[in-house]
């Protein structure tokens, strides 16, 4: 067995891996990552971020060349839609960026292992391969292993007929009624693309309402559009069980009739993909869901070995990850960095797009923090106007006392690029005074942010 030493050792490929390797081999540090996979780039580049916005992209322009055409002059006929070449676009985009991440290795310097990690000792991991069995051995570790979709008891999950987000990326047609169990982001967005496609997609979810964890306010304005939009949701829906019968699904509901449709997607979260790597080997626990414990300088209790990403919980975002990669291998280094979990955007890549960051107003509300609210609605910014698109708002939540802006909210056209310009004030402490007195461009999109922090004061301009 071949046995080569680095000063570190990144189990996992995905945005907390690939993006702390490149960091670390910046810094000086002699690096290797581990992935099992043939393309490094984990969930969010292979089956996830990636791939996902392009087959939302694509779809969302048939469904404007449908619908929305007509209103700026522009008269389509004959129009088709192409599923083949639509998913050849995305494998395209994801082969690309895949392999953008082996040319970055190359340039700086990282050592790429592609097969199976698991850890042997503390000083090695056996990484098996196409090419056999590799010991790899390091003066410290970064576990960052991710996260898979979470499965269900009593869903018979096939990879065809019943499958989850990954599955749900690559149908072979347009099913005909498409059950999404789960209303979180990923139901949303993927039964968006196959809403938008021509499929009849029913959205089941447990709890009574979309989007937990979502500022309320925004999820039921959601809930309005996408339902106008032709998405069916039944809220209060516990389903009992999915299998398939022959080239149909029959999904039981508790209470309910049986419903019968062409495929299933389970989009029920995410879990750590913390079992098989030898954690037990060398002495690293993990909470009863799959997590790993870390400290600040995300240390696990085995001292020289890390641990970063949605392996250690919290909010599961590829941004999030590659933030605690880099400033994981920063602190190695004796640089003091630090990672701001309260200022973590979250965006759904639905139509409009919703984005947060921040506290949401119920959570204000629950832990009786005195605020101020500022609206700024799309329907008055001459840029939205432009574009022939209205609907939604921007909501700035400020401090009563002292005005420093707790939580901002967006639901409208590019929120999800809109949302950098309210983390930035926030990571730097503003109050809503400052984006008030911030000049913004006209016209654009941002002045909707703008005109939010005028109204926290009630002294809107465009809106009464």
């Amino acid at each position: 067995m071949n046995s080569v030493r680095h000063d570190l050792v990144v189990l996992g490929g995905g945005p907390a891996g690939y993006v702390a390797a490149i960091r670390a081999a910046q810094l000086g540090m002699n690096v290797a990552c581990i992935d099992e996979n043939s393309r490094f780039g984990g969930t969010c580049l292979r089956v996830g971020c990636i791939p996902s916005k392009a087959l939302l992209e694509s779809s969302h322009l048939y469904e404007e060349a449908k619908h929305r055409f007509a209103d700026h002059g522009l008269t389509v006929s004959g129009l088709q839609m192409d599923l083949s070449t639509m998913m050849k676009r995305k494998e395209k985009i994801v082969d690309t960026l895949t392999g953008g991440i082996d040319v970055l290795f190359k340039q700086r310097g990282v050592t790429a292992y592609r097969g199976r990690g698991k850890f042997r000792d503390i000083e090695s991991i056996e990484v098996t391969g196409e090419q056999g069995t590799t010991l790899v051995q390091g003066d410290r570790f970064l576990i960052a292993a991710g996260s898979r979709p979470a499965s269900l008891p009593n869903i018979e999950e096939d990879g065809d007929r019943i499958g989850n987000s990954t599955t749900a990326l690559s149908f072979p047609d347009v099913p005909k009624r498409l059950i999404v169990i789960g209303g979180g982001y990923i139901g949303l967005e993927l039964g968006s693309v196959w809403n938008r496609l021509g499929s009849e997609v029913i959205v089941l979810e447990a709890l009574d309402r979309i989007l937990p964890g979502m500022d309320s306010e925004l999820a039921q304005l959601a809930h309005r559009t996408f339902k106008k939009q032709g998405m069916d949701f039944r809220t209060k829906t516990m389903v009992a069980s999915a299998k398939r019968d022959g080239d149909q699904c029959i999904v039981e509901v508790q209470g309910g009739e049986p419903i019968h449709c062409d495929r299933v997607l389970l989009a029920t979260g995410r879990v750590p993909t913390t079992g098989g790597i030898g954690l037990d080997v060398i002495g690293i626990p993990t909470d009863r869901r799959g997590f790993i414990a870390v400290n600040e300088d995300f240390q696990t209790e085995v001292k020289h070995v890390y641990a970063a990403g949605d392996c250690i919980g919290g909010m599961m975002l590829a941004h999030k990850a590659m933030e605690e990669g880099i400033i994981c291998v920063e602190r190695m280094a004796g640089i003091p960095s630090h990672m701001n979990y309260d200022v973590i955007p979250a965006i759904i890549y639905t139509h409009p797009e919703i984005a947060s960051v921040g506290k949401t107003e119920d959570q204000l509300k629950e832990a009786g923090v005195d605020y101020r609210k500022g609206i700024g609605p799309f329907g008055a910014n001459g840029r939205a106007r432009t574009l022939g698109e209205t609907e939604g708002r921007v909501k700035i939540l400020a401090d009563r006392k002292t005005d420093r802006v707790l939580g901002v909210h967006i639901i409208g056209v590019r929120a999800g690029d809109l949302i950098a310009e309210a983390a930035t004030a926030m990571e730097f402490g503003a109050s809503s005074e400052d984006i008030a007195r911030t000049c913004h461009a006209h016209p654009t999109l941002a002045e909707a942010i703008h005109e939010a922090a005028l109204a926290v004061d009630d002294r809107a301009i465009h809106t009464a």
